[in-house]
């Protein structure tokens, strides 16, 4: 069982009083976006990372340093004098390498490590409708970080991502992967269930302008296009290959085996129980005003030529931590 520590009051000062920012996962998806960001403000950056040798775009721009989970106060050393935290850090399922229930217990020991060295404040990448009380690991999960961030006394920023998009994602380029190599697309049940994909540049603007805040914030990060799963697929399918494959509605264990036997061919994990259930759940759509601007149909047209030629595999990122992301 994965306790809720409690953390001490301390008192809050203006988060621009320290220069140092750290982000976790720097050469990842969303986290290269928000370094790329900070560094144009010329701002110094850490970063705690599981990759460390991963190659990126930084150079010697940045610090890098492994997440020491395992040793608290080598954490809290490398966390010594910076003025915000922006925490990417999680796991999409899990697998004998990682779990959701070990991404908690780090992130729990990242937040009190942050605190007892000094650090300002933290803006958070959660995701919508989390609840520590689901049945969804990862929803409960977050939830479970939210509550303690909460409770934490520290300046804080939630961040409420559904589905993030650009040039590196995983569900939209592996959708229009799946448009061009099969004759129609799989949804599950009617397909009628919404996202909210907000642009990953949009995203990163949006953690720094909270990273210069210093009020307690809860934001639903979506974007301006609400599509139905099923309208999403047709809308891929339209823009990347100038027509809509047919697409069919599969009852949710078909749909899971169809998924299973791509990750067969792909050596990956495509979609997971727990995700179907969450997607097909409503889980990633929100009643809130969008956080960014840039739209998914435009992206996709501005990217057509690219979007889903190569499949973005998962496992393969994470086992080999020596490769560009």
């Amino acid at each position: 069982m994965i306790c809720v520590f409690g953390f001490g009051i301390f008192k809050r000062q203006n988060v621009l009083d320290m220069s140092l920012h750290a982000i976790t996962g720097a050469f990842g998806f969303s986290g290269k976006y928000i370094t790329r960001k900070l560094l144009e403000k010329n701002i110094p950056v850490i970063t705690l990372t599981n990759s460390p040798g991963r190659p990126n775009d930084f150079g010697n721009k940045i610090t890098v340093s492994p997440f020491h989970f395992d040793n608290p106060e080598k954490l809290k050393a490398k966390l010594k004098g910076v003025s915000v935290l922006y925490n990417t850090y999680w796991v999409r399922f899990n697998h004998k390498s990682f779990r959701h229930s070990e991404a908690v217990e780090n992130t729990l020991k990242l937040f009190e490590a942050a605190i007892t060295a000094g650090v300002k404040r933290i803006v958070h990448t959660s995701i919508t409708n989390p609840d520590k009380n689901s049945p969804l690991e990862y929803f409960a999960g977050k939830g479970i970080l939210e509550e303690a961030l909460i409770n934490s006394g520290i300046s804080y920023s939630i961040l409420r991502p559904a589905v993030l998009f650009g040039r590196e994602d995983i569900l939209v380029n592996n959708i229009a992967w799946m448009l061009r190599r099969f004759p129609f697309f799989g949804v599950f049940g009617k397909g009628d269930y919404k996202l909210q994909p907000i642009f990953v540049d949009d995203f990163a603007g949006l953690a720094l302008r909270e990273g210069e805040n210093t009020g307690n914030k809860i934001i639903d990060a979506i974007g301006p296009e609400t599509f139905t799963y099923r309208e999403l697929a047709e809308t891929v399918s339209e823009i990347i290959l100038g027509k809509k494959r047919p697409v069919i509605s599969l009852p949710h264990e078909i749909g899971y085996q169809m998924a299973k036997l791509v990750g067969f061919f792909t050596g990956d994990i495509v979609l997971t129980r727990q995700e179907i259930t969450g997607l097909s759940s409503g889980l990633l759509c929100t009643n809130s005003p969008p956080a960014g601007k840039t739209k998914l149909t435009d992206w996709l047209k501005a990217n057509k030529e690219t979007a889903g030629r190569v499949y973005a595999n998962e496992l393969k990122r994470r086992r080999k931590r020596t490769m560009k992301y």
